[in-house]
């Protein structure tokens, strides 16, 4: 099979479109021996390239740890950027179809992608977390002996961010993450976003993503990060989100039926080819 490693942030992806539908489930059982960093490729995930019946194109995609998200920020960037240079469309500006449904994307300078995320989902049920309706904003969440304030909010895939006053250290998210990822409260798991509001314009965010643990950057987590901030009055409408691997620009009009936007990079950083 042939492949290109790819990166949006720090966040790398192994992409191919040279498969079919009935060699999926093959690679999909070898999804963590190809992402291992020592043994395989190495990647935070797998990203098909395939044929829709509704869009141009359909993405499927694969955590390291073998399952199957739906919807991934810096995954569809590169994405994008895949079909743009491998010509697999005459137009800049694509359709995507992923289970968290339909994403529109544009390559535009310097190998920078726009995305329309989509709507931000609000209601408790729809997330889901463990609420029949409503908002959940600055819930207390009690894990173990300790007490967190979560705002969850869906991309597409649910996320809880938490806010703290200091630095955002080693211990809250590669301890406490992975705890808050399968709590209860969360029936289908969630990420976690940990946050510092640095001004109107910024905020800093380290991520434990769901089925991945801590990585370098998450396009859906920073959309979620914004748009919890901006229902918590705690910034503007468009904001910078530095992350690990660099920074995203985010923007929502605070209306939850407009969509979030997202602008950030993606790169190719080789290709090669595997037996499957």
């Amino acid at each position: 099979m042939n492949f290109t490693k790819m990166e949006g942030l720090g966040n790398d992806f192994i992409i191919t479109h040279e498969v079919d539908e009935k060699d999926i489930p093959s690679i999909q059982n070898q999804v963590k021996r190809l992402c291992d960093r020592r043994r395989g490729i190495g990647a935070d995930g797998i990203i098909l390239v395939l044929k829709s019946d509704h869009c141009e194109f359909r993405m499927r995609i694969f955590n390291s740890d073998g399952s199957e998200p739906e919807m991934c920020g810096n995954g569809i960037r590169c994405f994008a950027l895949y079909a743009d240079l491998f010509g697999l469309s005459k137009s800049s500006k694509l359709t995507i179809e992923t289970l968290a449904g339909k994403i529109v994307t544009e390559v535009i300078d310097n190998n920078r992608v726009i995305v329309n995320m989509g709507n931000p989902v609000l209601n408790a049920a729809d997330i889901p977390v463990k609420e029949l309706s409503g908002r959940v904003v600055q819930k207390l969440l009690h894990v173990d002996n300790k007490e967190f304030r979560i705002t969850a909010v869906s991309m597409g895939n649910p996320h809880a961010v938490i806010y703290v006053d200091d630095q955002i250290t080693d211990e809250l998210v590669l301890e406490w993450g992975p705890k808050i990822e399968v709590h209860e409260y969360f029936p289908k798991k969630t990420n976690v976003e940990f946050i510092k509001v640095l001004s109107p314009k910024e905020i800093q965010m380290r991520v434990w993503e769901r089925g991945c643990g801590e990585t370098q950057a998450c396009g859906t987590g920073a959309c979620a990060s914004v748009v919890s901030g901006i229902i918590n009055a705690l910034h503007e409408n468009a904001v910078t989100v530095h992350l690990p691997g660099g920074n995203l620009d985010i923007s929502w009009d605070g209306d939850e039926h407009h969509p979030v936007y997202m602008t950030g990079p993606a790169r190719v950083v080789f290709q090669g080819s595997v037996q499957i």
